[in-house]
């Protein structure tokens, strides 16, 4: 496990990290894009289900929304359990479990990539701010500069709203 925690850890980002953690994580992630999948079905009558004419557009309101109920609902669900808590320590399996739910969840909504990573990201920030870090040793550097690069140039299929002037 060391050696999945070091590769990850170090890795960084969205590529690798999700090799080893999903597997690592057993049941844990799952859980988290299970109740995501409820949660958009419900408040946004069915977009998670398979198909593309029921998706909503990839907004910044609606990348907010998921994203944060699901880094949430990931948070409330590991205090409920402090083995999982302690055995996910220095918060990078926590940080990238929370974040991949997130960003699971926004790209099924919304069938954007973009707006996915955009709720990765955003999970990162708020697991931050929730628990003060994502790991340790000054580490958590790749875990915050993504959302600098997520939307490198203007697509006027995402957050179009929010770049209009």
């Amino acid at each position: 496990y060391d050696q999945i925690w070091l590769g990850s850890y170090m890795s960084g980002g969205v590529g690798f990290t999700q090799y080893a953690t999903a597997a690592y994580t057993d049941d844990i992630l799952d859980n988290n894009v299970y109740y995501d999948v409820d949660y958009i079905n419900d408040k946004y009558n069915g977009a998670a289900n398979l198909g593309t004419d029921n998706k909503i557009k990839a907004t910044l309101d609606v990348v907010k929304d998921i994203a944060t109920e699901s880094t949430i609902y990931g948070i409330e669900t590991y205090e409920k359990f402090p083995t999982a808590l302690e055995d996910h320590f220095g918060g990078s399996q926590r940080a990238t479990v929370l974040a991949a739910a997130a960003g699971v969840a926004t790209a099924l909504a919304t069938a954007n990539a973009n707006a996915g990573l955009s709720g990765w990201y955003l999970s990162m920030y708020l697991h931050k701010e929730a628990w003060g870090r994502l790991g340790f040793f000054g580490y958590d550097l790749q875990d915050q500069c993504g959302a600098t690069n997520d939307l490198s140039r203007r697509s006027p299929t995402i957050f179009s709203a929010a770049m209009e002037t």
